[in-house]
């Protein structure tokens, strides 16, 4: 067995265990830097009444605490399945090196988690998703903006 394959398996193992605590859905996560496992995570949407508590948000935000950063710069994830669209945002505003995956969105979808509806919503015009988005109050919504463009003590990211 590779190292890919046993960091998959570990993945692996986070879903399944999860499962068993019944704490949400089959899939789990893990986040390596330097060959060590520096973040973990399972699915707890059903548990903590939390629809963004997918394994790979919850692996990005152990591992970030336990690193004291909020980006992965020489981390690599490996999660038990192809990652959603939210997931997919938030591995990219981590910024891993890498991303493993074992399972992909077909096998996903066989067994009821179909992300497809969310790829055909996103090229549609706001008017016509199925949830409606409509801009409002633009010229409020602009002052954060012009105050972080001349906070002088801001930490980009």
């Amino acid at each position: 067995m590779t190292n890919h394959e046993e960091f998959m398996s570990t993945a692996v193992k986070a879903a399944l265990q999860g499962m068993s605590n019944n704490e949400g859905g089959p899939f789990g996560c893990i986040i390596v830097k330097d060959g060590k496992v520096i973040g973990s995570g399972n699915n707890k949407v059903t548990s903590t009444n939390d629809p963004t508590a997918h394994a790979e948000v919850t692996a990005i935000r152990d591992a970030c605490k336990n690193i004291g950063s909020f980006q992965l710069d020489g981390c690599i994830i490996y999660t038990s399945c192809e990652p959603c669209p939210m997931c997919l945002g938030a591995i990219y505003w981590a910024r891993p090196d890498k991303v493993y995956y074992g399972s992909n969105q077909q096998d996903a979808a066989n067994i009821g988690f179909d992300d497809a509806f969310i790829y055909k919503e996103i090229p549609l015009p706001y008017e016509e998703r199925s949830i409606p988005f409509e801009q409002v109050g633009r010229k409020i919504a602009l002052e954060p903006f012009e105050k972080w463009t001349e906070k002088q003590d801001k930490i980009k990211y």
